[in-house]
């Protein structure tokens, strides 16, 4: 070879290997001296192993035994297998397997039945690639009795009673096999809509050592099957790339979060552990974990692709173009997602629509499981205690007050986020402080119904928002309830009113002095509205006098674009003529 650098493939790993080269002209064959020198290379580890095939050795009615192989070089370090099956017919329902060796007989088999398989090789740094899904199917049930003689001898009654008793035994054997199978050997069983956790949570932070964590839940992906398209967003960590990832013969689109050059080793461990914690979730409205890349860097995590982004966005962009129906089956998805994180005695800490992401079916996911990494940046939003910073505006009162974070508390955080979808990404208690709020919600006032928001929906807003967490609904019946109204679209039609007595109250309702504004332009920007000055200039709203005479319908009428600017500053108004009435100002 005429260069000075070469690859060398297919090399076995944990193995030592001698190098040697040496450097050649036209006489090198005429001379006794050899330029040679020699270098010794350990290889520690390669690429995760693969199974390459998976032949049936045997074939009965209720039973399949399957032989697997790995490439030779690959085999050393291989430590068990893992095996997942389903019927072809229904693969939301699976069952996983591990095993020592590349053999295994599955038994409890239906018979006559096709079997899809894939199998996972298992190494102590981790789990390899699964295979490709290969199919068999089981023996058909002979007939070994014949059933019109056996009518003719003994009558329709007895063949009854045999086929009861059939069935009974059959439910029996169904019911003892599920019995004999540890809480390992099956991990999840799919519904239509939602896969039913047979394990609760686990907190990676219990691991001593995180890396053992994200091995145990996350599948370790090559670089080599990631392609970084372009940044669609940033966080504390660092950007995020859209991109894709080859799956098996497919290039599927992904979301690839990476790791910052620079990271301490406490971020470094957070990092780890959110891929942790989504590793163990797969549910239809929770965000799907693709996997990790953690032996090479940079550190990335690997999740599926979600086209229209986060919801409280995706809402302001589309202000108005979704009917209330729709609306609601959005807030239908997200309690599904989060009735099954409370099932596994998981609670969130920040639902937020800014943590719901949409795809292009407008299917809302639940995402983003780290409260500390959302927050730093949003001073506004948070408000720090001795344990961390807290999302006041979306947090329970007990949460903020005492630290008690349950599934309680997220279904107050539900709540908050039902008013957000209502009000199309509105931001709640608008320009209010951090304290403003906290004393509110304290005093007993709740954020008011936004603008079309149906009576049915609001009620189960200030559900809610009970004070006592004990008084709020489960998310299991946040769901029912979201359910029934879907079914009966004519419930929506009922909108709710506005209650001044359960009502927030925005703070900006009078002069600094304690006197009512003197111009329209100062009570706008209090209340961060000026944009909209030229609007009520132009329907002849140019004095403070005219501004309290207004009703909170004739805010449509100056021309107000957003239904949440409407709600604001119909709710401003309402405060100046209480106020300018309590003082004798003007009469309204």
């Amino acid at each position: 070879m005429p260069g000075t650098s070469v690859s060398v493939l297919e090399l076995s790993p944990y193995t030592n290997y001698t190098f040697t080269v040496e450097a050649r002209n036209g006489v090198s064959n005429q001379s006794p001296l050899r330029s040679v020198a020699s270098t010794i290379a350990y290889v520690n580890e390669t690429e995760p192993p693969k199974v390459t095939s998976i032949i049936m050795e045997k074939q009965e009615k209720s039973s399949l035994t399957l032989t697997w192989t790995v490439p030779g070089r690959q085999m050393r370090s291989v430590t068990g297998y893992k095996l997942m099956y389903s019927k072809k017919v229904d693969q939301q329902t699976y069952t996983v397997l591990q095993s020592s060796s590349n053999s295994v007989m599955v038994s409890d088999l239906l018979p006559g039945t096709v079997y899809v398989f894939r199998v996972q090789a298992l190494t102590h740094d981790g789990a390899g690639f699964y295979s490709e899904t290969h199919e068999f199917h089981t023996l058909e049930e002979k007939a070994e009795t014949n059933w019109v003689s056996l009518a003719a001898g003994i009558g329709v009654a007895g063949v009854v009673v045999l086929l009861v008793i059939g069935f009974i035994c059959i439910r029996r054997r169904k019911r003892n096999s599920r019995a004999r199978q540890g809480p390992e050997d099956i991990y999840f069983t799919k519904h239509p809509d939602q896969l039913k956790p047979l394990k609760t949570y686990v907190d990676p932070h219990t691991y001593e050592d995180p890396n053992q964590a994200v091995l145990k839940f996350a599948d370790e992906i090559l670089p080599s099957a990631i392609t970084k398209q372009k940044v669609i967003g940033a966080g504390e960590f660092g950007e995020v790339y859209k991109g894709t990832l080859k799956k098996g013969r497919k290039d599927i689109s992904v979301a690839i979060k990476i790791l910052k050059v620079g990271y301490t080793e406490s971020q470094r461990i957070d990092y780890l552990s959110e891929a942790s914690i989504m590793g163990q979730f797969s549910h239809h409205n929770v965000i799907h974990l693709e996997g990790v890349v953690t032996k090479y860097k940079p550190l990335m995590i690997i999740t599926e692709y979600m086209e229209n982004g986060a919801l409280d966005a995706y809402l302001r962009n589309n202000d108005g173009e979704f009917s209330s129906l729709q609306l609601v089956g959005m807030l239908r998805g997200i309690s599904s997602g989060m009735k099954y994180l409370s099932d596994m005695n998981y609670v969130h800490r920040d639902l937020a629509a800014r943590n719901i992401l949409v795809n292009s079916q407008l299917v809302c996911k639940v995402s983003d499981f780290g409260l500390s990494r959302v927050l730093e940046d949003d001073t506004e939003g948070t408000y720090t205690t001795s344990g961390g910073k807290i999302p006041i505006r979306w947090t329970a009162p007990e949460a903020i007050a005492y630290r008690k974070f349950t599934s309680a508390s997220d279904v107050w955080s539900f709540g908050i986020v039902m008013w957000e979808v209502l009000s199309y990404g509105e931001r709640p208690y608008w320009e209010m402080s951090n304290h403003e709020v906290m004393k509110s919600i304290n005093e007993g006032f709740r954020l008011p119904a936004p603008m079309e928001c149906p009576s049915a929906i609001y009620q189960l807003m200030m559900q809610c928002w009970q004070q006592e967490r004990a008084k709020r609904p489960k998310f299991g019946d946040v769901v029912n309830i979201l359910d029934k109204l879907i079914r009966s679209p004519e419930s929506l039609k009922s909108i709710a009113d506005f209650d001044p007595r359960v009502s927030i109250r925005l703070p900006s309702t009078s002069g600094c002095d304690g006197m009512i504004f003197r111009t329209v332009t100062e009570w706008l920007e209090s209340i961060k509205m000026g944009q909209y000055l030229e609007n009520f200039q132009a329907a002849g709203y140019s004095t403070m006098e005219h501004i309290v005479q207004l009703t909170p319908e004739d805010v449509t009428v100056v021309g107000v674009r957003l239904p949440g600017h409407q709600k604001r500053i119909a709710f401003s108004i309402l405060g100046l003529q209480e106020q300018a009435s309590s003082m004798g100002v003007y009469t309204v």
